[in-house]
C-alpha cells in the first residue's frame, strides 16, 4: 500500500515508518520537526528513515491543506500519528493544542473524505480515560467524559470528530488509545529518557505522585503492531487500547531503570502534578480480539533496550 503517516520523525511515527517500510509499503512522511523538544533527535531518526528507497519525506504543517492535498494523493490508507503530546506542556501551551490537535485532525479527516481514502487510522491517548480512570483496567466502553487535562480533551475530539466523519461519509476509521509508550528513540519528556539521563549523568530524578503511581507502560514494538494490525484490518469504525495490559509500580519501573544503568538514583520526591492520575491500565481484550494483539515485551526486558540505545546515541 501506499501510506501517508504524519508524525513520521515523533517517536512512534518513526518505528511505525520503519515496520511498514521492513514489510514493503510505500511511506510517505510528513512532519513539520517541530522545536517540542531537541529537533536534533527527530533529525536523526530521519536520517535513518531517508535511506529507504520506498520512503519520502515532506517537511510540512498538517495545518498547510495544500501540503496535505498533496502528501494524501494517490495514498491508498492515511496514519495520522502527528500531534502535540504530552500532558504538561498543554497547560503552558493551550492554543497550540487546540490549533495542531483539533484543527490540524481536522484538515486531515476532512481532506481524507475528499479524496476518498480507502482507511484512516489516528493516534488517540489513554488521557482520554481522564478522571474517570480507575483502579480496574480501563475498557474501551468506559466513560470518557471528565477530562483532567487539554491534551486528553483534544484527543477526546478526536475521536468525537471521527465518529461523526464516519457516520456522515462512511470513512472506515480506527483511533488507538496508547498507554506511555517507551522504547530506543523515545521522547526526552517522558519518564523513562527522564530517568536514564538523570541517573547516567549523576543528577537526582524527579519522582512525583510520591512514587505511588501506576503505570501501563507499553513497549514501541508492541504498540507498532497494534498500528500495522489497525491499518491492515480497516474496520469501519473502531477504538481499541493499546497497552501491555499490566501495570506497574512507579518505584518498580524505577528500580528497572536503576538495574539496566547498573547505578542507584538519587531521588526526589514531588505531589501530583496538575492534569496526572494515579494510575493508568488498560483492558486489551478487544484489540486481541479484533487485532490478534498480543504485546511481548516486558519492562524486565525492554528498559534496558533503551537503556542500550541511549548510551550509544550520546555516546556515554
Amino acid at each position: 500500500m501506499r501510506i501517508l503517516l504524519t508524525g513520521c520523525a515523533g517517536f512512534i511515527g518513526f518505528h511505525t515508518a520503519q515496520e511498514l517500510l521492513r514489510r514493503g509499503d510505500e511511506v510517505v512522511g510528513l512532519d513539520n520537526v517541530s522545536s517540542y523538544y531537541d529537533p536534533s533527535l527527530k533529525e536523526a531518526r530521519l536520517g535513518q528513515l531517508n535511506g529507504e528507497g520506498n520512503f519520502t519525506f515532506v517537511r510540512g504543517n498538517i495545518l498547510d491543506r495544500e501540503t496535505v492535498k498533496k502528501c494524501m494523493r494517490g495514498c491508498d490508507r492515511v496514519c495520522h500519528l502527528a500531534a502535540l503530546a504530552g500532558v504538561r506542556y498543554s497547560f503552558e501551551h493551550p492554543e497550540e493544542y487546540v490549533s495542531t490537535n483539533i484543527n490540524g485532525f481536522f484538515g486531515m479527516i476532512d481532506e481524507a473524505r475528499l479524496q476518498k481514502i480507502g482507511g484512516f487510522v489516528y493516534a488517540s491517548s489513554s488521557s482520554v480515560y481522564g478522571g474517570n480512570a480507575a483502579g480496574h483496567p480501563a475498557k474501551e466502553s468506559d466513560r470518557t467524559d471528565n477530562q483532567v487535562s487539554l491534551y486528553g480533551m483534544t484527543k477526546k475530539d478526536n475521536e468525537l470528530m471521527a465518529h461523526v466523519f464516519h457516520n456522515l461519509y462512511g470513512i472506515p476509521v480506527t483511533g488507538l488509545r496508547f498507554f506511555t509508550v517507551y522504547g530506543p528513540f523515545g521522547r526526552p519528556d517522558m519518564a523513562l529518557f527522564l530517568f536514564t539521563d538523570a541517573i547516567l549523568r549523576g543528577r537526582p530524578i524527579r519522582i512525583f505522585g510520591e512514587g505511588k503511581m501506576q503505570r501501563d507502560f507499553t513497549y514501541i514494538d508492541d504498540i507498532v503492531s497494534g498500528i500495522v494490525a489497525s491499518v491492515d484490518k480497516n474496520y469501519p469504525e473502531e477504538i481499541f487500547n493499546l497497552g501491555c495490559g499490566r501495570k506497574e509500580e512507579l518505584m518498580e519501573y524505577v528500580a528497572t531503570v536503576e538495574k539496566a544503568c547498573g547505578r542507584e538514583a538519587k531521588k526526589e520526591f514531588l505531589p501530583m502534578q496538575p492534569g496526572d492520575v494515579r494510575v493508568t491500565s488498560a483492558d486489551i481484550s478487544h484489540a486481541k480480539e479484533k487485532l490478534g494483539f498480543s504485546p511481548k515485551t516486558m519492562i524486565r526486558d525492554g528498559v534496558p533496550k533503551f537503556v542500550k540505545w541511549y548510551r550509544e546515541y550520546y555516546d556515554l
